[in-house]
């Protein structure tokens, strides 16, 4: 277990790399935001991975982040005062009563293989050991890390030294939108309706209760509700949400990354946040939903959509999403490690 001093908000690691100008510290509020997509903007070319972050973004994050305080939860790594690593731990209580304490982070690659990932990992899972003595000690306990990308390879590494194994897939799919679209009628006596903001809560909720028998599921917190409408760019013009009178039935809640198109060049809608609840499942309401999501998404300008999916999903996602034309672009990889 790494050993550690607080002194102010320095934290000395006593096995950290013999690296000169090396410091650790904790959170220091707003004036970290900057610091963290620089951090996340500088390390994702190395990994191949495409995401536009923006300030608006951390920030709407940091303002609603459940089961986690940034200032205990959060640890940085500086060299002669420049933030060149960070990592974030946090936990959850899943619907059948495991418990994932999960540590995730993001490092400059000029960084990388020097030791210092080593020793923020650890320090992380001594943080996250802290937080589960506080907690019931029955049910199985693991230390988690979701969704890490194929191309991460040094993070895979990194976690499988430290005892992580995989335990889930799940894949990035994209469809071209110059393809023919499936025929895929509306079942009859639903209807799709365009979102007012008094429809929020149900949109939120029956989303929510959709995803109850699916891997991973932890129960929603206001704080997560109040992320979900404060997230810049949120646009709810853009669902696609079926009704059977006065109850939501399944929804598509696309959305359209203004940023990362810019910076990728390209014209992607996402179809995502796809859910339909169990009494209207297996009539075809996910699968029309999309394709409408498709069509308005070309109406648009679009080129081509996108969507994630857990590759095990109860329900069939995977068939569903191949069945109107999206094909795999990327693997992601859930990792976990019993805790001791």
């Amino acid at each position: 277990m790494s050993q550690s001093t607080v002194l102010s908000d320095f934290i000395i690691l006593s096995d950290a790399p013999a690296i000169p100008g090396l410091t650790f510290r904790n959170f220091r509020g707003e004036s970290d935001y900057p610091n963290i997509l620089a951090i996340i903007n500088g390390s994702k070319k190395a990994d191949s991975i495409e995401r536009s972050d923006t300030l608006e973004d951390i920030a709407n994050n940091y303002a609603h982040l459940e089961n986690c305080d940034p200032f205990q939860d959060l640890l940085f790594a500086e060299v002669d005062g420049q933030a060149v690593a960070y990592n974030r731990a946090f936990w959850g209580r899943e619907q059948d009563g495991t418990r994932v304490y999960t540590c995730f982070g993001f490092m400059l690659p000029e960084w990388r293989r020097k030791g210092i990932g080593t020793v923020m990992l650890r320090r992380g899972e001594d943080r996250l050991r802290e937080i589960a003595a506080e907690h019931p000690q029955e049910g199985p306990r693991y230390f988690q890390v979701f969704f890490v990308d194929e191309n991460e390879k040094g993070t895979l590494a990194l976690l499988e030294k430290a005892g992580y194994t995989p335990i889930r897939y799940g894949f990035s799919m994209v469809r071209d939108l110059s393809e023919p679209f499936p025929d895929a009628p509306m079942p009859e006596g639903l209807d799709v309706r365009p979102v007012q903001k008094e429809h929020l809560r149900a949109i939120f909720d029956a989303d929510m209760e959709s995803f109850r028998d699916h891997w991973g599921f932890t129960p929603p917190t206001e704080e997560r509700y109040l992320g979900w409408v404060n997230q810049p760019g949120f646009d709810p013009s853009l669902f696609k949400i079926a009704w059977d009178g006065d109850q939501v039935v399944g929804g598509v809640q696309n959305f359209i990354a203004k940023e990362e198109n810019e910076e990728y060049n390209r014209k992607r809608g996402y179809t995502e946040g796809i859910f339909t609840r169990r009494p209207w499942r297996k009539r075809g309401v996910a699968r029309a939903l999309l394709v409408q999501s498709m069509k308005m998404f070309k109406e648009m300008g679009m080129t081509e959509t996108a969507l994630g999916v857990d590759a095990e999903n109860p329900n069939g996602a995977l068939h569903l999403y191949q069945s109107v034309g999206y094909r795999q672009v990327k693997k992601g990889i859930t990792l976990r490690k019993p805790m001791e």
